[in-house]
Formats: C-alpha cells, sequence, structure tokens
C-alpha cells in the first residue's frame, strides 16, 4: 500500500472535486428538508389585506368611543374570526370579552378601541419583494408555513444526490453476511442522498471496474476490498475506471479508504470492509461529498461542544484517530476503550468523540477538547 495520505489532504481533494448538483422544481408540500437553490421572495404583500388578529367582532373603531361598563355603545354585529379580512368599513376587532351581542344583529361594546386594534396589517408579515427564505437554506415546517401564506406552491431545490452502493463479496467460500450495506443506506438518506441501486458484485478486478464504468449515479460508494491483501482489487479497479487520487488515510479506524473518480467524472469512494473503518470513512469522505452535492453543510452532521477531559486521552503519533467519549459530570468526558478494542461498539456506547490529529498523541487530563456528540443536527 503507498504512503498514506493525510486526512487534510483528502478532505481537500473532496471539497474540490464534489461539485453543487443542479435544481428542481417540486410542490411544496414535499420540500421538507430540501434545500433551495435560490431565494425566496414575495410576490405580494403577507398578508394581502388587513385581518383579524383574533376572534372578535369588526368595528370602525371612531364608532367605540367613549364605551365602557356603564356606558355601552350599541354597534352592528359583525362576527371574524383570526385570519379573517376585515370586512368594508372597519378597522379594528373588538374582542369577545368586550361585548355582548343583544340579539337583534348589534352588539354592546364595553371598552372603546383604536384603529388597528387587534389587527394584522397589510404587509406586516413582509412587504412585497422581501426575502421570505434566502438561498442553500434547508427547509423546515416553519419556511413552508411562511411560503404558504406567500401562496406559493411550487419551490426551486437541490437535486437530491443519486448514489450507487457497490458491495464486493468475498473471495473465500462459505456464507457471507452483508455488515456494512444498511449502515451506510441510512447514512446516505440522513445526508440527503437517494439510493439508485445497493448491489453485491464479485471481489475481482474487472467486475469492480465494469460497475464503475456503468453508472449514472453522482457518486459511488465501493465497500470492501480496499486492503493490501490478494484479493483486493478495488482500488485497482478505480485507477482502471479512471482516477485513483488517493488510496491510504491516516485516519484510525479508516486507514484502507480510497478516492477517486471514473473517466467521466463521477466521485467514487472506497470504503474498508471493517465496519468501524467502514463508518468513518463513510462518515469523513463520503458523506461530505454527498452533503455538498446536495449543498448542506459539508461538515460532519453532529453537534460539537467545549468539553474538559477528565482523564488523559492517548492516541498514536502520525494518525488522526476517532476517540470514543462518555460524558460525565458537568462539562467533563472520559475516554472509552477505542474503535480497534471494540469495533462499532465504541460508537454505540459513546456519547461522542474527540477527534484527535495526526501531530499528537493525545490530550493531558482537564484539557478543553472539542467533542461531536452523536446528536445529530
Amino acid at each position: 500500500m503507498p504512503e498514506q495520505h493525510s486526512l487534510e489532504a483528502a478532505i481537500a481533494w473532496v471539497d474540490a472535486t464534489a461539485g453543487f448538483l443542479d435544481r428542481e422544481d417540486i410542490l411544496l408540500p414535499t420540500a421538507r428538508g430540501r434545500v433551495l437553490t435560490e431565494p425566496v421572495h414575495a410576490p405580494g404583500p403577507i398578508p394581502g389585506n388587513d385581518r383579524a388578529a383574533l376572534d372578535g367582532f369588526a368595528v370602525q373603531a371612531s364608532a367605540s368611543l367613549g364605551a365602557s361598563s356603564y356606558n355601552p355603545i350599541r354597534l352592528p354585529s359583525i362576527g371574524v374570526a383570526a385570519g379573517d379580512a376585515l370586512p368594508p368599513g372597519t378597522d379594528a376587532v373588538v374582542p369577545l370579552q368586550l361585548a355582548e351581542p343583544d340579539g337583534q344583529a348589534c352588539i354592546e361594546v364595553v371598552e372603546a378601541v383604536a384603529a388597528g386594534d387587534n389587527v394584522e396589517q397589510q404587509g406586516a408579515i413582509a412587504t412585497i419583494g422581501a426575502t421570505l427564505v434566502p438561498a442553500r437554506k434547508r427547509l423546515a415546517a416553519r419556511h413552508i408555513g411562511l411560503l404558504t401564506l406567500a401562496g406559493l406552491s411550487r419551490v426551486s431545490v437541490v437535486r437530491h444526490p443519486r448514489v450507487r452502493i457497490l458491495i464486493t463479496k468475498p473471495t473465500k467460500a462459505g456464507a457471507w453476511e452483508d455488515s456494512n450495506g444498511l449502515m451506510i443506506r441510512v447514512a446516505v438518506e440522513r445526508d440527503g442522498g437517494v439510493i439508485g441501486e445497493c448491489v453485491a458484485v464479485e471481489r475481482d478486478r474487472t467486475t469492480i471496474r465494469a460497475a464503475l464504468v456503468e453508472t449514472e449515479a453522482d457518486i459511488v460508494l465501493v465497500i470492501g476490498g480496499t486492503g493490501p491483501g490478494g484479493d483486493d482489487h478495488s482500488a485497482a479497479a478505480l485507477a482502471d475506471a479512471g482516477e485513483l487520487a488517493i488510496h491510504g488515510v491516516a485516519l484510525r479506524p479508516g486507514e484502507t479508504a480510497g478516492l477517486g473518480r471514473t473517466v467521466n467524472g463521477v466521485p467514487v469512494i472506497l470504503l474498508p470492509g471493517a465496519p468501524a473503518s467502514c463508518l468513518w470513512a463513510y462518515e469523513l469522505f463520503a458523506g461530505r461529498v454527498i452533503r455538498r452535492l446536495g449543498r448542506r453543510a459539508a461538515e460532519l452532521p453532529y453537534r460539537s461542544r467545549q468539553m474538559i477531559t477528565a482523564r488523559k486521552i492517548v492516541s498514536s503519533l502520525g494518525m488522526t484517530e476517532i476517540c470514543p467519549l462518555r460524558c460525565g459530570s458537568g462539562d467533563t468526558v472520559e475516554p472509552l476503550p477505542s474503535f480497534a478494542e471494540t469495533g462499532l461498539m465504541a460508537a454505540v456506547s459513546a456519547d461522542g468523540f474527540v477527534i484527535v490529529p495526526q501531530g499528537s498523541e493525545g490530550y493531558p487530563q482537564g484539557a478543553r477538547v472539542t467533542v461531536y456528540l452523536y446528536e445529530e443536527r
């Protein structure tokens, strides 16, 4: 295996390779979680006219002057519900508790109101042409609610990245169970990708190469066959299919990850077969490509915070290492057994992790470190 590349060099390659995808117009009810390609402006004032801010009776405010519990004023009964447009000739709303219907199409008002009281004015939410939602915003329920108020039915969003997953089968005879495919499928969907195909392929150079060339996906993930063993042909197949830019990263777990692209420019990420290595090569490289393609935040999709080490964190010099942590009292964290010792259990039993850089041997007790918590953003 060639000399290992730094994590920073691998990430730089990802960022230089993964461009933005094109747009598509979709119906607003299906837009939650999608990323806008351009800002959305108000086609008119919101609301489009003066409307009641609460349930009550629409009145002309000047007609209520002098009203009190000792001097109720009789006015026409024009009932309105919150959100109703004010009828012509009215400019305020009397709350239900300040008026008493008299049973003869009138009300008795016991407190005067001023013009505009309990009224949402035309354009109060947004004036015509105002930016409702900026470009590259990932749409949530609140955005969709505002766009609905604006009378919009469709929006322009970034197309979902199409992902093809190739799982290389071991060459040794016997029962084989895929331990990585479902894990990676779930991660792809979390990052906004759409699985176009997930197939198992024979672990030989010719078969893998053919599967890489014959793709219309936006990114291809190859799981397994990335190491230096005699039956590990993924890297050679990628070199045949286009370009093997990086093979081997100073990352633990994830040393045998590879990065490249097909002759047609489609990014290809080689994910190691060991589950923990597969997970972290996905998170740091493949997931980053998918998130960038879909114009999402490229960084790890976990919340981070500054915390204090309760015990020393030990790492190997010359390797970037993902170290699992458990939260203690206050803002403290303590290390757990490594991925090398317990595999994926190190992620499942941890509250988060710290990334120890290649040039460090770890952190002493009492150090302030950036901890990524397993709470997806």
